[in-house]
């Protein structure tokens, strides 16, 4: 899979990045669950040169029924688009974001998944650019268009992982994680999916907590305790869902960055709970 070089940049890698000669492409990746375009706020101010990427329009194919409420986007559309984006074969790609690693990390996965390489993502997001002093360009930016490849046209058989509900059910996965809140996790509450609780046999890692107080992801060292603690062992084949596939990928980065290969349920709870045939668990356990 690769080393956390391969997943995450810093703030100050980045700036020099962007001062050599052939600077990546940007990508701005605002979403939240509560907020989920990002435009208005990327127009205000973003990393120079980044241009804004829709996670509704451009990173999600709603037209697919049954497969959750972010269904992967099919690789001719995103080959467009990353085209429209300055995506460029043989040129780094930076990913940021302004909430919790959600939308950047939704990037990373979906481009990687689609075979463009180079992809990764901004450690600690935009708070971690202006920390390191990056300045800030308001406005739109059109890029040069680029000449991106997607090598895999169904990003569910793309060039990562997955798994889908009868894979989940049968077992598809010897340790598979739960991404959500807490409260979400035990079906306390509910505030997107019409059914609360989660898949029995899951176990529950935030994807929150494989990030530290600043945004940025915890060390190698504390990584492989919060997985090891749920039951991620040497050669356990993992799996990660969240809601609809989105924060999961935020611990399937945490994963990869330790080198780690682990599956993602795209259509997550969202999916998962359509089906009232499939079987529901609540509680802490």
């Amino acid at each position: 899979m690769g080393t956390r070089a391969d997943v995450l940049v810093s703030a100050a890698e980045l700036l020099s990045w962007i001062a050599a000669d052939e600077p990546p492409a940007i990508l701005d990746v605002r979403w939240q669950l509560g907020e989920p375009d990002g435009r208005p706020a990327y127009l205000r101010g973003h990393v120079p040169g980044a241009v804004y990427v829709s996670l509704e329009d451009e990173l999600t194919d709603h037209s697919l029924a049954g497969r959750g409420r972010h269904p992967l986007p099919p690789g001719r559309e995103l080959e467009a688009a990353a085209r429209r984006w300055g995506i460029r074969q043989g040129r780094s790609v930076v990913v940021y974001d302004d909430w919790n690693r959600a939308g950047s990390a939704r990037a990373w996965w979906v481009l990687t998944a689609a075979g463009v390489g180079g992809v990764r993502i901004l450690d600690g997001g935009l708070a971690a650019w202006c920390s390191a002093g990056g300045p800030l360009q308001t406005g739109p930016v059109t890029p040069e268009p680029g000449d991106a490849v997607v090598s895999h046209e169904d990003l569910y058989a793309g060039a990562l992982p997955t798994l889908t509900a009868r894979q989940v059910l049968d077992g598809g996965a010897d340790t598979l994680i739960d991404a959500r809140a807490p409260e979400r996790f035990r079906g306390d509450i509910e505030p997107v999916d019409p059914v609360a609780g989660h898949i029995p046999g899951a176990r529950n890692l935030p994807s929150t907590s494989v990030l530290g107080g600043t945004g940025t992801f915890l060390d190698d060292g504390a990584l492989a305790r919060a997985f090891a603690e749920c039951g991620v062992g040497p050669d356990s084949r993992v799996g990660v869902y969240c809601g609809s596939g989105i924060t999961a990928s935020v611990a399937l980065a945490a994963l990869a960055a330790l080198g780690r290969d682990a599956a993602l349920f795209p259509g997550s709870w969202s999916q998962w709970c359509s089906d009232p045939d499939r079987p529901v668990a609540r509680g802490a356990e």
